[in-house]
Parts: structure tokens; C-alpha cells; sequence
């Protein structure tokens, strides 16, 4: 069995796209992924499964949203060692005064384009910064995520890939539950 995050763009949001998460649970049990457990409302599934390709349950899991919500939901997946390798890699941990609260991982659908990422790589938004690694960017916004013009939607339109943001402390305690559901792995 494999341990993955399932990270869903947009739901539970001012009142938009509601999903409950006791029906979402037994959505991704009906697709035969096991141990599913939900972390706060705005679409973290942590969970265990045998898929061959997590790309493609990805794409399971966006169309039996559809069929059971009436509504579409990018979802994102990542495995525990990559999400694991993310955590250890944060650039803005090896700065001294980095203030923990103030950290976010956005994370993409896919790699960019080189030709998109090179358009936003020497990109300023007063004192936020980014660094874009891959699939994920990691976003340090002093003044809070809140008041940042490095929201999803700036990613999208710029990368042109589909993008979801948690802050530091949602993705460390993803990682706790993801480590907890299979500790050998």
C-alpha cells in the first residue's frame, strides 16, 4: 500500500462548493483507498491505496466529486516521500528572522513550462517572496497570505497549471497524519 495527500482546490470556501467531510471520506472509500482521514474542511485527504498510477486516481477522484457534488475540483495528489522531500527542502527555513506562521507551499498540478516559470522568477511583490522547485512554490508572505498578491490565481494565470495553497503549519501536520497511516514507508 501506498501512502498519499489528496489536496483539493477551492472547496469550503466562503460558503462555495461545500463538501462535508464525512461524505468525501466515504467518496475516496468507495474508490478503494483505505485509512482515509480528513484534515480541517478545505480539502486535505490523507489515505492509503494500491493504484498503479496516482495521476489517474486523481482524475477518479475529480469525476466522482462531479458525479456526487454536481461540481468540478482540481485535485492534486502527492505521495509521502514528496511531501516529505517538500517539508525539508523549505529555502526560507535556512534564513535567519523567517517567521514560521508567515510560510506557505503552493502546490501545482504539473511542472511549468520553463518558458511560464522564467516569466515570474524575477517577479516582486513588495516584501512576499517565492521560489518555484518543480511542482510546488514556496511562498513567504510577512505581511500574510491574506494581503499577498501571490495568490493561486496569480500562479495559474502566469504558470498556466492549476494551484492550491496551504500554510506550513496544514502541511507538517499532513505529513504527521501521512507518516502515522504507514510509519514503515
Amino acid at each position: 500500500m501506498k501512502t498519499a495527500l489528496a489536496i483539493l482546490r477551492g472547496i469550503n470556501v466562503s460558503g462555495q462548493k461545500k463538501v462535508p467531510m464525512s461524505e468525501l471520506k466515504c467518496l475516496f472509500e468507495g474508490l478503494n483507498c483505505q485509512q482515509v482521514k480528513t484534515y480541517i474542511q478545505s480539502g486535505n485527504v490523507v489515505f492509503t491505496h494500491s493504484a498503479a498510477d496516482e495521476e489517474q486516481l486523481a482524475r477518479q477522484i475529480e469525476k466522482k466529486i462531479t458525479e456526487t457534488f454536481g461540481f468540478q475540483v482540481p485535485v492534486l495528489t502527492r505521495s509521502l516521500s514528496e511531501l516529505a522531500d517538500i517539508v525539508a527542502q523549505n529555502p526560507f527555513l535556512q534564513e535567519d528572522n523567517t517567521e514560521v506562521d508567515k510560510l506557505h507551499i503552493t502546490f501545482l498540478s504539473d511542472t511549468p513550462d520553463p518558458s511560464n516559470g522564467d516569466k515570474i522568477k524575477d517577479l516582486l511583490s513588495g516584501a512576499d517572496r517565492f521560489v518555484l522547485s518543480g511542482k510546488e512554490i514556496y511562498v513567504y508572505c510577512p505581511g500574510g497570505y491574506g494581503n499577498t498578491k501571490l495568490s493561486n490565481t496569480f500562479f495559474e494565470n502566469k504558470l498556466k497549471v492549476t494551484a492550491t495553497t496551504r500554510n506550513w503549519k496544514t502541511v507538517n501536520e499532513l505529513l504527521k497524519m501521512m507518516q502515522s497511516l504507514n510509519p514503515g514507508q
